[in-house]
C-alpha cells in the first residue's frame, strides 16, 4: 500500500503530527527542569527517527515525513524545546488525537500497519518518560518515571488498544 496516498491531507496530518504530540505530552506530563526536557526531546526524536527502520511501510512513511520536517537526530539536529502553556491540555489533546488515529487506521489499513503504528507511539512515550536529565544517569535502584508520566503512558497505551 502506498502511503500517504490512501489518506486525505487532514488524515495524513493527524498521523504525521501525532508522534510529536505524544512526545510533547509525555514531556509535559510532569514539569521538570530544562536539562530533563532537552533530554526528553532528544529521546523522543530518536524514537521517532527509529520508526524509519520499522517493518511497517506506514510507520516508515510517517517517520520519514516527521524527520523531514523537524530534523534528523543522526545528523546532530535537535527539536526545539516545547513547553506547552497547559500541560494537562497537551496530554488530553494527544490522547484525543490518538483515539482519532485508531479509528482512522481501523478503516484504512491492515492490522499489521495499524498495530505497528500504535506500538511505535507507545515506544516514543516510553523513551521520553524514561529519559534521564542530559548528562546524568538515574540513581541506582530508582525509577526515573514519575507517576504522572506513567499515567500518561498507560492512558496512551489503553487508548491505542481500543
Amino acid at each position: 500500500m502506498a502511503y500517504p496516498s490512501v489518506f486525505t491531507d487532514e488524515e495524513w496530518g493527524l498521523l504525521v503530527g501525532l508522534p510529536q504530540s505524544v512526545l510533547t505530552a509525555a514531556a509535559a506530563a510532569e514539569p521538570v527542569g530544562l536539562r530533563r526536557t532537552i533530554a526528553e526531546g532528544d529521546a523522543g526524536l530518536a524514537a521517532i527517527a527509529a520508526g524509519r527502520e520499522s517493518a511497517s511501510p506506514l510507520v516508515v512513511a510517517v517517520a520519514e515525513e516527521v524527520i523531514s520536517r523537524v530534523g534528523d537526530p543522526e545528523e546532530g539536529e535537535q527539536l526545539s524545546v516545547i513547553r506547552p502553556p497547559e500541560p494537562a491540555e497537551a496530554v488530553a489533546s494527544a490522547l484525543e488525537r490518538a483515539r482519532e488515529a485508531v479509528a482512522l487506521l481501523a478503516d484504512r489499513v491492515g492490522e499489521g500497519d495499524a498495530g505497528a503504528y500504535r506500538y511505535w507511539l507507545v515506544s516514543i512515550a516510553d523513551e521520553v518518560v524514561g529519559a534521564p536529565p542530559a548528562g546524568a544517569a538515574p540513581a541506582p535502584g530508582t525509577d526515573p518515571v514519575s507517576e504522572p508520566e506513567r499515567r500518561f503512558r498507560d492512558e496512551l497505551a489503553a487508548v491505542l488498544a481500543e
